[in-house]
């Protein structure tokens, strides 16, 4: 309801009351209303769904409507991204959150920093959701008290012209909630335990989780070594785990994000159940490593035989227990993992790839279209990567293939500063500029993010600030490379007081206390000197 309905409804409602609540002003309660637009994190998993639904459909019309993310590890880091957004966009269109396991483990366990392994508490992932959208929902108040009190003040001055503009701006504001992406890892255990953390999660908001293919208690980073996938079946269950739980919680177009890391995944815990030759464990199987034996004196003790292709196979098993895949069979696990999960209920896949290469992706979702024409991808940008090398190196090989002289250039070495402003870097950063729409256009990809950008600029930044504050610079450091810029490029944190909810809470005494409030932000509050 807009701020004009709703002073309307509340006025009829304190009227109703006969007297009893005459302290209570309806334009006090209604701005409050208004500035409190989502009640539940429910209220918000069904809204922000509509959104990505709606985006999806955008983008499958024109591949130019894709949309992006970074990963955000505290809530203030992620109001910040898209009050960002709003100050220089305008809007927050197809613009996501992402909340990265990776980040949660290492940032957010009470065990301290851990690795991407499914360690830390799976309830922490729920709870990064909840802060999240604590914090946009402030943004949301902070932004709409300051049209408030410019209203009031338009009021006091008799303006009604500018009181009906800002009455206008406040109808239609545009909230700072977005959809989140959340990571669910593999699950933190069997379906049940999948399916109740996914509950969680989405109370707390989240409209789509990303589900993997890994085992949950052998679960690895998707950019390194030793990662065992499960058979189809397993994944199935868990994918019908996380739906039943957006249907009971009533968020009929919950988004599930199926993600495969097999093209880096070389063993499986178990051996598929199969009944009859080509179906989805037989095809699972069928590419587990082996030998081909002819009768019984080939198997040892401890041995697992199965029938592949019509032979008998002796499975090449290691002293973990775990099973190995043939050399060089990712790309079609990939296919067959992907084209399995949307036909199983998946919305959107993910492939987890070892380099930023449109070309290799494009391969594999244009194999997948085959058996499901608009299958899309959410496609992880990821820190992992060495981007000035790897498009260097892209750039590198398609001049050589062209047959141009590449005798400048040491192809090992790219990542040398001295070709930073040689024809070759200067293209290959224009690759990197293009990789997103490229990628959006020619591989499928929906939505780009990047899984933990904000770890990195967090480090970033603290390693500036300490190396001038603690060094020659002193103060100057922090006032010329901090301070200053925020001044200068409107950061709203420079009034930090305010964007903590200072003049929020002045207002709301003055709500409950009238004219006794005692108000924080009066002639000698500091913050007075940001203008």
């Amino acid at each position: 309801m807009t701020f004009r309905e709703e002073l309307k409804t509340l006025t009829q409602l304190r009227e109703a009351q006969r007297g009893k609540w005459d302290n209570i002003d309806p334009e006090s309660a209604a701005r409050m209303r208004v500035q409190n637009r989502f009640r539940t994190g429910l209220d918000i998993a069904r809204y922000t769904a509509a959104i990505m639904r709606e985006d999806m459909a955008a983008y499958d019309a024109d591949t130019a409507n894709y949309t992006q993310s970074l990963g955000c590890w505290h809530g203030f880091i992620g109001q910040q991204k898209l009050i960002s957004i709003k100050k220089h966009f305008g809007n927050t269109k197809r613009r996501y959150l992402y909340l990265s396991g990776w980040m949660v483990a290492a940032l957010r366990s009470e065990f301290g920093p851990l690795p991407d392994q499914s360690m830390h508490e799976k309830t922490s992932v729920a709870s990064l959701i909840e802060e999240l959208y604590t914090f946009l929902r402030q943004a949301d108040t902070w932004e709409l008290n300051h049209l408030f009190r410019a209203r009031e003040e338009a009021k006091e001055a008799g303006d009604s012209a500018k009181v009906d503009d800002l009455t206008n701006q406040i109808d239609n504001h545009e909230t700072h909630i977005v959809p989140i992406i959340a990571d669910i890892d593999a699950g933190f255990g069997n379906a049940e335990a999948t399916y109740l953390l996914a509950k969680k999660m989405i109370e707390a908001g989240a409209c789509c989780i990303q589900l993997e293919n890994q085992v949950s208690d052998e679960k690895q980073c998707g950019h390194q070594d030793g990662k065992v996938t499960v058979p189809h079946e397993d994944f199935i269950a868990k994918i019908n785990a996380v739906r039943y739980a957006f249907l009971e919680l009533g968020v009929d177009d919950g988004v599930i994000v199926a993600r495969t890391d097999s093209l880096g995944a070389g063993l499986t815990q178990k051996i598929a159940v199969t009944s009859e030759p080509g179906d989805l464990g037989d095809q699972y199987n069928s590419f587990l490593d082996g030998e081909e034996i002819s009768s019984a004196s080939d198997i040892d003790n401890g041995d697992v035989v199965i029938k592949q292709n019509g032979k008998l196979v002796k499975v090449k098993r290691l002293a973990s227990g775990l099973y190995q895949f043939k050399p060089g069979t990712g790309e079609d696990r990939v296919v067959l993992d992907c084209i399995t999960s949307l036909q199983n209920g998946a919305d959107l896949l993910w492939i987890e790839t070892e380099k930023p290469h449109v070309g290799q992706i494009a391969g594999m979702v244009n194999r997948i279209r085959e058996a499901v024409p608009n299958a899309k991808l959410v496609y992880n940008n990821s820190p992992s990567f060495n981007w000035t090398l790897n498009f260097r190196q892209q750039v590198f090989d398609a001049w050589e293939a062209e047959g141009k002289d590449v005798s400048a250039y040491e192809r090992a070495d790219l990542m040398n500063a001295r070709y930073d402003d040689t024809e070759l870097g200067q293209l290959a950063d224009e690759w990197t500029r293009n990789f997103q729409r490229d990628a959006a256009r020619e591989a499928g990809i929906f939505h780009h993010l990047i899984t933990l950008p904000t770890y990195h600029t967090a480090a970033l930044s603290t390693d500036n600030l300490a190396k001038g504050y603690f060094g020659d610079e002193g103060m100057l450091a922090y006032v010329a490379g901090v301070q200053r810029r925020e001044i200068r490029e409107g950061i709203a944190t420079v009034r930090h007081q305010d964007m903590a909810g200072s003049n929020i809470g002045d207002d709301h005494k003055e709500f409950f206390h009238g004219d006794a409030a005692l108000k924080a932000g009066g002639k000698d509050n500091t913050m007075n000197q940001f203008g």
